[in-house]
């Protein structure tokens, strides 16, 4: 069936803060979309070359918002040394891994709504420089969409669910 999961893209349009927010909603709503329903055997599943799994690629996910707004963003420490690994150990369970996603994605939201507008600078340089929250916002959003796509490549393989 084409499209089953399809859902609209966001029409916000009020101000750049509001469209850009809206599509990095979208693009985790269309992450988190990809891995429900699905058991363990199938969110662990590799039907690539590489070690890209659907469970993979929320852990990834999860690094990546820690990372970029917890600190790159706001300097958070924990998250200096993230290894952004797709390999899900085995004793980490699905629950686990989307829950931290979920909550990762929380703290992103609370570092976003923290910032007096789009021009603050992030605590830690990006190419020996400091860079704009909407810079690190486009950069996540890139990341979540590109990520979101294998997962629609990987949910079909999976039994033929499509759709953003």
């Amino acid at each position: 069936m084409l499209e089953s999961q399809r859902e609209p893209v966001p029409c916000n349009d009020d101000g750049e803060r509001d469209t850009v927010l809206a599509f990095l909603s979208f693009a985790r709503s269309c992450v988190l979309k990809k891995v429900d329903g699905l058991g363990e055997e199938e969110l662990r599943r590799r039907l690539v070359l590489s070690n890209t799994t659907l469970l993979g690629l929320v852990q990834h996910l999860t690094d990546g918002e820690r990372y970029w707004f917890g600190y790159t963003l706001a300097g958070d420490q924990r998250y200096a040394a993230l290894d952004f690994d797709m390999v899900v150990p085995p004793d980490r369970s699905v629950e686990q891994v989307i829950a931290s996603y979920r909550e990762a994605i929380a703290e992103s939201d609370a570092h976003i709504g923290a910032a007096a507008d789009l021009e603050i600078r992030t605590a830690h340089p990006v190419a020996d420089e400091p860079r704009t929250l909407r810079w690190v916002l486009a950069h996540m959003t890139s990341e979540t969409v590109r990520h979101a796509g294998h997962a629609d490549i990987l949910r079909e393989l999976i039994d033929g669910a499509t759709g953003r």
